[in-house]
């Protein structure tokens, strides 16, 4: 995204950081299941890496996966890079904060969404910025029907 943003050497990224979020955004580790801040909250806002507070997900990308980790059917354009890691006897999708490269998580094509994407994300990798609320999707008509937006917006007697 902003290519005038100047990555943190490891020593100030281990000054800055907790041992957890410093293993996981630097080590490509990952956190305990079912144990990070964002997990069940959903507060409106956006996402922000939190080595270089690149925005990454908006919060209406939110979803409960039942995975253990915050996830998100969407990335803001341009804000993650994807690459193929095959570690740990698994072949996934890695994602980083294409501005300071700094680990995220994986990215997996079972999303329950439109976008059928499944960004499985660390809670320690992210800050939430609610003073950058994105504006509400638009609710999409089920595919099997031909109800148009005039028939699901006009009030039936």
């Amino acid at each position: 995204m902003t290519q005038d943003f100047k990555v943190p050497t490891e020593e100030e990224l281990k000054a800055k950081l907790t041992p957890e979020e410093y293993e996981v955004l630097r080590n490509k580790g990952t956190e305990l299941p079912y144990t990070g801040d964002f997990l069940t909250k959903t507060p409106d806002g956006t996402f922000a890496c939190k080595v270089c507070n690149q925005p990454l997900f908006e919060s209406t990308a939110k979803f409960d996966s039942m995975t253990g980790w915050p996830s998100f059917d969407q990335a803001i354009p341009g804000a993650v890079t994807e690459k193929a890691d095959d570690s740990h006897g698994m072949t996934r999708v890695e994602t980083t904060c294409s501005r300071c490269g700094s680990h995220l998580g994986h990215v997996f094509d079972d999303g329950p969404t439109e976008t059928g994407k499944r960004y499985c994300i660390n809670s320690v990798c992210l800050d939430l910025d609610t003073n950058k609320v994105p504006p509400p999707r638009a609710p999409k008509p089920p595919a099997d029907t031909e109800e148009t937006v005039a028939d699901l917006t006009t009030p039936t007697v």
